[in-house]
């Protein structure tokens, strides 16, 4: 029997009246965030990246596994600020890490979330890396930086509403940023342009935070209405036991209607957000080489490794200029569901 979506005159009223302007992941966003930048970086840099290209995209989504897999209580706070926490409508928010233990106290803080103070301490470490030409650590670092830059560019990862379990919407968080992509980033246009010098890292890391929390009302009342609007079975694939089936994270799984239908509400909001976040990876990488002194990079390879990687990096450029990311083959959090054939992503 086909199923009939009920999209409300409200929210279509919601997207008429609050267009987005923005551009947060799981798997296929991170690796997608970082082989994106690494193709949006200028020629004296973007041969030695690509060179490592696979490292970096791989790399993308360590931080997580030190944070799930290996249970390291120090990495979790990295990832998130729960702004609400830190009474930003009230006071405003402290720009240093010192500033904010001094306010707060180091627990509150390791509660509330730490991120963009990380990505301000990554820069640093990252800039040194450059000076000293240390190979290893420059890729280590540049990848975990793009990690948590894609991290402040999905909403979510700014509120303590992180999975809408304070608005009866759990599940929001891994949908969002993970099933949304994998079923329609394939039709996604990617292409930023070139990194350009950032004259002050702190205002850009805040800008990113202030930015993606403006979002976060309409994405969570978007698909708040769409709940309300729509019986449990046209929202999730059901099991034979009639409740929601699950994925390998126990994360509920959207139907094809449901997810194509709110993607759609959600005007590019989420492609949005994912190109922002390779522009600002690719600038932050940029800057902190441009701070480090532009050291010459051409000679930290063997000739023939970049001799080997020029046909594939063309292929890869003259795609990226077209606004596609090639080449990423990431883990899938979510099963392939199905719509109507005229309705799947070329």
């Amino acid at each position: 029997m086909k199923k009939t979506f009920i999209v409300s005159a409200a929210v279509l009223f919601l997207i008429a009246g609050s267009v987005s302007v923005v551009h947060g992941w799981g798997t296929w966003g991170h690796n997608h965030i970082n082989k994106g930048a690494v193709l949006a970086l200028p020629q004296e840099m973007s041969m030695f990246f690509y060179n490592h290209v696979d490292y970096i995209v791989e790399e993308s989504t360590v931080p997580d596994l030190r944070k799930y897999t290996m249970g390291d209580k120090a990495e979790g706070p990295r990832h998130y600020i729960d702004m609400e926490k830190y009474d930003y409508k009230i006071d405003p928010m402290p720009r240093k890490l010192e500033e904010a233990i001094a306010k707060y106290s180091l627990d509150s803080v390791n509660r509330y979330g730490t991120l963009p103070w990380h990505i301000q301490d990554m820069m640093v470490k990252l800039t040194t890396a450059f000076k000293q030409k240390r190979k290893t650590e420059i890729l280590f670092l540049a990848a975990d930086l793009g990690h948590y830059i894609g991290d402040a560019h999905m909403p979510l990862h700014t509120t303590i509403n992180h999975n809408g379990q304070l608005t009866g919407q759990q599940g929001i968080h891994a949908f969002w940023e993970s099933q949304l992509p994998e079923l329609f980033g394939k039709n996604y246009k990617l292409y930023t342009g070139e990194a350009k010098y950032i004259k002050n890292i702190e205002t850009a890391t805040w800008s990113m935070i202030d930015s993606s929390y403006e979002r976060i009302e309409k994405l969570l009342k978007l698909e708040r209405k769409m709940k309300n609007d729509n019986p449990e079975d046209k929202q999730y694939l059901m099991g034979n036991d009639g409740t929601p089936l699950k994925n390998k994270f126990r994360q509920p799984i959207h139907t094809y209607e449901y997810a194509h239908i709110y993607h759609e509400l959600l005007d590019g909001m989420v492609e949005k957000q994912m190109r922002l976040a390779i522009q600002f990876t690719a600038d932050f990488w940029y800057t902190a080489w441009i701070n480090a002194g532009s050291p010459d990079l051409s000679d930290m390879d063997n000739e023939s490794l970049t001799e080997r990687n020029i046909p594939y990096y063309k292929a890869d450029m003259k795609a990226w200029k077209t606004g596609k990311v090639k080449g990423c083959k990431s883990d899938k959090e979510f099963p392939e569901v199905k719509g109507p054939k005229n309705e799947q992503p070329n």
